[in-house]
């Protein structure tokens, strides 16, 4: 079955932030996803902001809706119980209104004033290739602690061996890309780490773009070594396995006939 074809961003954008527990970091993130794509250096026609609480217990998903009365673009999901962060950012994706979509971890560390600059450059990829279908955030300089930059560090080199998916920060949540795109990837947990190479054996184009990132100064991480080592190694075979048994033809456009017509 052909690809469907990547549309050109068009103006409007979708955002999706993924949430567990994030009570104290609920308005001030979106007050700034609000400034930073409501300047007039994103170039935006419209965006909408979709929060999807992933079974939250603490007092995020009312906080949420207490903003949602005073702010028309924020649209609110709640999963009855946690399904992982892959699946809310599934959830977000399917029910957006708009062809391109940004994504970005809720818990404050992802800087929404980098989303103008990826917009930028998108628009002006998008105008040397049509196979653009991402732009995927790097973390040049990670504010965690050591053990988490240690294990990130070895964890990428390691992903970047096997799946060779040119791409140097692939678990970073700030990333643009095409809705249709996204909805076409076979769908697993913590697929959100590994886009670019999913996108990559579409026969797709990803591009990789230094971004900013802060420390966290609330609430407390979800992840710890255990849970990122084993479950990122099987997640990892799993997906060299689909790339090495799966291959998708690119179709050229049709011959036209040297048949004339009577």
């Amino acid at each position: 079955m052909p690809l469907t074809p990547i549309p050109r961003f068009d103006g409007r954008l979708s955002v999706v932030v993924p949430v567990k527990n994030e009570e104290d970091n609920i308005e001030p993130l979106i007050r700034e996803i609000v400034a930073a794509l409501g300047a007039d250096g994103a170039k935006l026609q419209d965006f909408e902001i979709i929060y999807v609480d992933d079974g939250s217990t603490d007092d995020s998903y009312k906080r949420l809706l207490n903003l949602s009365k005073s702010l028309n673009v924020l649209r609110v999901i709640k999963h009855r119980f946690s399904c992982g962060q892959s699946s809310a950012v599934h959830s977000g994706v399917q029910v957006a209104q708009f062809s391109w979509i940004a994504t970005l971890d809720g818990d404050g560390q992802n800087d929404p004033a980098d989303l103008p600059s990826m917009i930028e450059q998108l628009i002006a990829h998008q105008t040397k290739s049509d196979r653009l279908v991402a732009v995927c955030g790097h973390r040049v300089k990670r504010n965690d602690d050591w053990l988490r930059r240690a294990s990130s560090r070895v964890a990428n080199r390691v992903r970047a061996a096997i799946l060779q998916d040119d791409t140097p920060d692939s678990g970073c949540g700030l990333k643009l890309f095409a809705r249709a795109a996204f909805l076409e990837l076979p769908f697993f947990n913590h697929l959100h780490r590994f886009l670019p190479a999913l996108f990559r054996r579409q026969q797709r184009e990803v591009i990789s773009v230094a971004v900013n990132h802060r420390p966290r100064t609330l609430g407390s991480s979800k992840y710890g070594l255990n849970n990122r080592l084993w479950a990122g190694l099987l997640d990892l075979a799993g997906v060299w396995w689909l790339n090495r048994r799966m291959k998708l033809p690119l179709i050229d456009p049709p011959c036209s006939s040297n048949k004339t017509q009577p």
